[in-house]
């Protein structure tokens, strides 16, 4: 058995809609929903973080305090089974009367997610962690369509994590909005992912971070390193 940490993000772009914010929430493993909050590190407030640098850039923490109590749950994932986290503009869960939830149609961007392996899922300290990307759903130049659009299309479910780009014409501009999820993984073999570190992943200058979105985009590069496949 492995114990890993998933990190689950959105970032976006357009300053000042603070009506856009989003939390992931809820999990679930083959299609079972694995209970609200649970196994979830989520923060108190729903703003964003926007300097590459931070280490609140992990796991959300820092100026946006985790809800307490903090869950100690980890959810047991059998390897090869679907996940799909689920997002939300507040904690109350999802409002069709909200035109914000699960996030403002204005957020365009990617979604991605993480592992890390870690000795013990719960563990306070993530700084140092050594990251895979596993998921990512960028930009299709075709209908010039985002993550984000399918991810709200979907009522805020999506298999792993959000980037938004609606400010990011310059730095800091876009808006990352990221939660970690503590998960037990089961069975599976013995590959050895490239990791990549958090803060260090990224740099204020990559395309994928600072771009003009406001355009026909002919394509669009998704940050961070490419998705790790067995």
């Amino acid at each position: 058995m492995k114990t890993f940490l998933l990190s689950t993000a959105s970032a976006a772009l357009l300053a000042g809609t603070a009506s856009a914010h989003t939390i992931f929430q809820e999990m679930y493993v083959n299609g079972a929903d694995q209970g609200h909050i649970n196994g979830i590190r989520v923060p108190d407030y729903d703003g964003p973080i926007t300097d590459v640098t931070s280490n609140d850039l992990i796991c959300n923490g820092g100026i946006n305090p985790y809800h307490q109590p903090v869950s100690t749950d980890i959810i047991s994932v059998p390897a090869g089974a679907s996940y799909t986290a689920e997002w939300h503009h507040t904690l109350a869960g999802a409002d069709p009367s909200d035109p914000a939830d699960p996030i403002d149609p204005s957020h365009k961007g990617p979604v991605l997610t993480y592992l890390a392996k870690v000795d013990n899922a719960t563990q306070a300290d993530v700084t140092g962690l050594q990251w895979f990307k596993i998921w990512e759903d960028g930009f299709d130049a075709s209908d010039q369509s985002w993550g984000v659009d399918r991810l709200i299309a979907n009522k805020g479910k999506v298999i792993h994590e959000i980037i938004a780009l609606h400010a990011a014409s310059n730095y800091p501009g876009a808006q990352f909005y990221m939660e970690c999820a503590q998960l037990q993984i089961t069975g599976g073999g013995s590959a050895q992912p490239a990791t990549v570190s958090f803060p260090g992943a990224y740099s204020g200058t990559d395309p994928g971070i600072k771009i003009n979105i406001y355009q026909t985009l002919p394509s669009y590069t998704v940050p961070g390193p490419p998705v790790f496949s067995c």
